[in-house]
């Protein structure tokens, strides 16, 4: 059960960079408001990460949890705000998915 947990957290890490990405674009009351979704998923995330470290070993959840940030805000790069999707980017993001992996396997 913690192991979903750790995912969604990963997933909230995505979602605050998301909010972060699409604050920066807005203006107003509408820029308030991705800030806000940028506050809540972030402290949903954290306390998600708390969470799941209670079970998982912290130098197990931190670097998944920092993983599928790292792999998800990379690609809400590449299909939400245009940003280059090169080989080398790829080749990167997908070493970064096995060693995630891996890890798990580890635990």
């Amino acid at each position: 059960m913690n192991w979903i947990i750790l995912i969604l957290a990963g997933c909230m890490e995505v979602t605050f960079t998301f909010c972060l990405g699409k604050a920066k674009e807005a203006s107003g009351t509408e820029e308030l408001l991705w800030w806000g979704g940028f506050v809540g998923a972030l402290a949903l995330s954290m306390f998600l990460m708390a969470k799941a470290s209670q079970t998982i070993p912290l130098g197990t959840v931190y670097p998944i949890w920092t993983g599928i940030g790292a792999v998800g805000s990379v690609l809400i790069g590449i299909f939400f705000f245009n940003e280059p999707a090169t080989f080398w980017r790829i080749f990167f993001i997908t070493t970064l998915i096995i060693s995630i992996v891996g890890l798990k396997f580890l635990s």
